[in-house]
């Protein structure tokens, strides 16, 4: 997940990361500008944050936790 320490969003996901006990990395967009470039570069240009890369290379860009939820657990209802 691409995101920064000030961004409620980002927050909000980790936080239904967590709760959920799905594994992922945290990579902050503000302190490496490597890692900027490659949220952009995966939002298809837009600067929006959070970036999540599901396991299966496709991306959420500022997923709700609804969105996260049937991206990452499809066979729960």
């Amino acid at each position: 997940m691409f995101g920064a320490e000030w961004c409620g969003d980002c927050r909000q996901a980790k936080a239904w990361l967590r709760d959920n006990e799905v594994p992922f990395e945290d990579v902050d967009v503000e302190h490496d500008a490597g890692a900027r470039d490659r949220a952009i570069e995966l939002a298809k240009g837009r600067t929006n944050i959070p970036v999540v890369v599901l396991p299966d290379g496709s991306v959420l860009i500022e997923p709700t936790d609804a969105e996260l939820a049937d991206a990452l657990l499809p066979n729960t209802i």
